[in-house]
């Protein structure tokens, strides 16, 4: 579906740690541009001077460039419509919310916050719809000249016209608004300052966006915003009323969305703990579109080449952390070996490593990589399971220690040792033999054999594949935690 003249953007508020919902826009939005040829218009939206920081900007422009977004237009790309954050736009807005006075399609409220919530409540308890009733739609002067006199200082508020409101959404097909469930609403502050109900459509309009796909809780202001792009074509400030497409909600725990406040909603949390943007953006995908019924696992070019907005689902999709660990795992599977240890860098060293930087082993790391690389679900699971490597002595976790040395296990141990100590350590699987037969002079099978020795020279019950493990760590080490382990059982 090449069309070069789609325009998408993506709009976020620097507030806080980016969110996997926003990723999840993003990610849509961006597709849907490269899918059609069309242009990325990333933007700022850090109007709230009380909520926005510039730590939180910068924070964003990273975490973009982290997932591999780039973007046509916007802060540090440049682009005809400069500037792209909205809080150098300022005069834009005044402007153009005089333009809305002057031509009748806004109107200074003088209404106080306590005669607004006395009117909606009365209209509630009388069953009628409580938005905004229209009292200062049609002030005459001298009414405005009183609410002067009384030093009120008026809002400025859209006038929604008296029509239904029909869109076809290309998510969730035909919507229909009727006007008692629409009615005017607020644009610029009693202090000047512009609401994100007129900057948000106003720089779209100015920045010929196309086509708006944003999050399903938006879709209650779009009969809103279509009006105010209707008046915005008549006063020739806008082309034409861009396209909607409104993406489900992403759902958390117990059936409810996925909020900023939840833990698992903060992109930062799968950056730290290892998660691959390709991985990470494979599963996100996932929340409301899919490459085919029986396909879980792709690319991001693949995705580009396939994504349709049409194809996405309208119903809430529901965040799974098992299943995105799971995808990331098999991204972790496809990296080719080199790619993978590079990957890994990070957490073998300050401030994730326990070893001092100068007993970390190279050879040994890149001996072991392969092995670790079809283990791991998430990079940051690397450190502890090469740890036994680098550090000078295993640690152990008590509850492993106990799991695996039970009664009989310094006699097992035993005997793997001087079994161990005549194998052939150019072979892991010589070593794997050395152990099953100690076990089977046990009455031991293998799993239960291998217990003992894993506890005494890596610290886990679990981890890497255990021989492989001993082979890269050496004979020498090896026989010496197996002899500490004998010592400690037999004290």
């Amino acid at each position: 579906m090449a069309n070069a003249n789609v325009r998408v953007r993506f709009c976020p508020s620097p507030t806080g740690n980016p969110h996997v919902g926003l990723v999840r826009t993003a990610l849509f939005n961006w597709a849907f541009a490269r899918h059609t040829g069309g242009t990325f218009v990333f933007r700022i939206e850090d109007t709230d001077a009380a909520r926005d920081s510039e730590e939180s900007y910068v924070q964003l422009l990273d975490s973009l460039r982290w997932l591999g977004f780039d973007w046509d237009e916007g802060p540090e790309a440049g682009g005809p419509h400069e500037p792209y954050r909205q809080s150098q736009r300022m005069d834009i807005y005044k402007d153009v919310a005089k333009k809305l006075l002057d031509g009748g399609y806004a109107y200074h409220c003088y209404c106080t916050t306590e005669e607004l919530d006395t009117r909606r409540d009365a209209a509630r308890a009388a069953g009628k719809p409580s938005g905004y009733d229209g009292h200062c739609r049609d002030l005459t002067a001298e009414q405005v000249a009183a609410y002067d006199a009384e030093g009120r200082t008026p809002i400025v508020r859209f006038r929604m016209p008296d029509e239904t409101i029909t869109f076809t959404d290309l998510v969730r097909g035909e919507l229909t608004f009727t006007p008692e469930n629409v009615p005017d609403y607020g644009i610029v502050r009693a202090n000047g300052a512009p609401l994100y109900t007129l900057v948000n459509p106003v720089d779209d309009a100015l920045m010929e966006i196309t086509h708006v796909l944003r999050g399903e809780d938006l879709l209650s202001s779009t009969p809103r915003q279509i009006a105010l792009y209707k008046a915005l074509i008549e006063l020739g400030i806008a082309k034409a009323v861009p396209e909607f497409g409104h993406l489900p909600y992403v759902m958390g725990e117990g059936n409810k969305k996925l909020s900023k406040r939840d833990p698992q909603s903060s992109l930062n949390l799968y950056r730290e703990r290892g998660f691959l943007p390709e991985g990470l953006l494979n599963y996100l995908s996932l929340l409301g579109w899919s490459l085919a019924p029986d396909r879980d696992i792709f690319t991001i070019e693949e995705m580009v080449a396939a994504f349709d907005i049409a194809d996405v689902n309208p119903n809430p999709a529901r965040f799974d952390l098992k299943k995105a660990e799971s995808i990331n795992a098999d991204h972790i599977r496809l990296l080719d070996v080199k790619e993978f240890t590079e990957r890994c860098a990070p957490w073998l060293k300050a401030p994730f490593a326990p070893w001092a930087p100068e007993d970390f082993d190279e050879a040994k790391w890149q001996a072991i990589a392969p092995d670790a690389q079809t283990r791991l679900k998430v990079l940051s699971e690397i450190t502890e399971n090469v740890d036994f490597l680098f550090l000078s002595e295993p640690v152990h976790d008590e509850a492993s220690w106990a799991k695996a040395m039970k009664e009989g296990a310094a006699e097992l141990l035993s005997t793997a040792r001087a079994k161990l100590f005549q194998a052939d350590w150019t072979s892991a699987e010589s070593l794997k033999n050395a152990v099953l037969a100690a076990g089977e002079e046990h009455g031991l099978k293998l799993g239960k054999a291998q217990a003992p020795v894993r506890v005494a020279v890596t610290g886990r019950t679990v981890g890497l594949p255990l021989f492989e493990s001993l082979q890269v760590l050496g004979k020498e080490k090896t026989i010496a935690r197996i002899d500490a382990a004998l010592a400690r059982l037999a004290a």
